[in-house]
């Protein structure tokens, strides 16, 4: 991993346990006009790293900044939590949830409910042959 990448990691570790335990230090930090040229740098350094050596990647950093900024706070705290728990993850487990991803995607929201009533329903080897069958 990159010193870039490390330090942006940090960085956002930083920054959202600060607004999740709503902190004394993140209540003291000035606002954006306030800071420095060099702070604004360091928060802004890992995403202008990301865009530079992924130019494939830029209209889909382009789309998520936009969907993000619509989302009000309590659903951008459930997207850090839910990012928190994939991180969290086992790999086997990932791969569980992309398959099922893949397989609901264009479901209506009655058959994902019916599905997961089947997958709680399965056995452990029923969902491994499920998941044989239905491979992201």
């Amino acid at each position: 991993m990159s010193y870039i990448m490390r330090r942006s990691r940090v960085l956002s570790i930083l920054v959202a346990l600060m607004l999740i335990t709503g902190n004394a230090l993140a209540q003291s930090m000035p606002a954006w006009e306030q800071l420095s040229p060099t702070q604004r740098d360091l928060l802004v350094a890992p995403v202008r790293e990301r865009w530079d050596s992924n130019p494939e990647m830029r209209g889909r950093m382009f789309e998520h900044a936009q969907r993000w900024r619509q989302l009000s706070p309590e659903q951008r705290e459930q997207a850090h939590k839910g990012q928190g728990r994939w991180e969290a993850m086992p790999s086997d487990q990932r791969q569980t949830m992309r398959a099922l991803f893949q397989k609901t995607r264009d479901m209506t929201p009655e058959q994902r409910r019916a599905l997961r009533k089947q997958w709680r329903a399965m056995t452990p080897e029923q969902r491994r042959a499920y998941l044989g069958q239905n491979r992201p």
